[in-house]
């Protein structure tokens, strides 16, 4: 009776052998290779030898547990940072600007960027295959903020909030172009959006710009006033003039009435 018992032991043994071979190799057909998607390059890497090489979009195939493909956009993407909490990276996400006078107002931006296909291997290296949202989180959000308060600091609150603005985006491309090109990115555009200025300076500007419309108006009504004044005087130098010319051409009547 033991015997019997014993007896279907081999054989689900030999099954579940079966079932773990099956799906070894499910799994290990599944792991052989990655779909990179439209609009970006991957890299793919091999633990063992350290060797890189990229691959187009499609699928990348790779030696499972042994190769890492990663995938990185060579399409146009933008990264912001916005007061808006539904339009920011989180919450209000604007950067603090501080100004040559120690001043400090939020600024909201945005930048465009892509991976550089030639660079995706140096972009793996840098970053040790992380993802491209971890790579955004930290290295390409902390060197936004570093450049743009670089270039900000050198700059007075009038002209960070004035037309000046542009002089600004301009510096802050360019040299945002020139850290990220290090890593293997290609920043496209940045753009300047709203300024949010502290109540206080909200206030002190509000104040200089009703004193110097108040400084406007009365440089208006004094030139006003000044040019009614030289009206005055011209009007009068015309009647003075015209009642000398009728004087003397009365005076002149009565000398030729006398002689005749």
């Amino acid at each position: 009776m033991t015997d019997e018992v014993r007896a279907p032991a081999p054989a689900a043994l030999a099954s579940g052998l079966v079932f773990a071979i099956v799906f070894f190799i499910v799994a290990a057909g599944w792991a052989s290779f990655t779909i990179i998607q439209p609009g970006n390059v991957g890299v793919v890497f091999n633990r063992w030898s350290g060797a890189l090489k990229t691959v187009g979009q499609g699928v990348a195939w790779r030696i499972p547990w042994i190769t890492q493909v990663q995938s990185y956009p060579v399409a146009l993407r933008t990264y912001t940072m916005v007061q808006r909490s539904e339009e920011g990276t989180r919450g209000d996400d604007s950067i603090d600007l501080p100004t040559k006078e120690g001043q400090h107002i939020r600024q909201d931006i945005s930048v465009t960027y892509n991976t550089s296909q030639d660079k995706a291997g140096d972009v793996f290296r840098s970053f040790r295959g992380a993802e491209i949202a971890d790579i955004e989180a930290t290295f390409i959000r902390r060197t936004i903020i570093t450049v743009a308060q670089n270039a900000a600091g050198q700059m007075s609150l009038t002209d960070l909030i004035s037309n000046q603005r542009g002089q600004l985006q301009e510096h802050i491309q360019e040299d945002l172009q020139v850290q990220m090109n290090k890593m293997g990115f290609v920043v496209d555009k940045v753009n300047l959006g709203a300024s949010h200025l502290p109540d206080a300076i909200e206030k002190q500007m509000q104040q200089k710009m009703g004193a110097q419309q108040n400084a406007q108006q009365a440089d208006y009504e004094l030139q006003r006033q000044q040019t009614l004044a030289k009206a005055k005087v011209a009007e009068a130098e015309g009647d003075a003039q015209a009642t000398l010319v009728k004087a003397k051409a009365q005076a002149e009547a009565n000398r030729l009435l006398q002689e005749a």
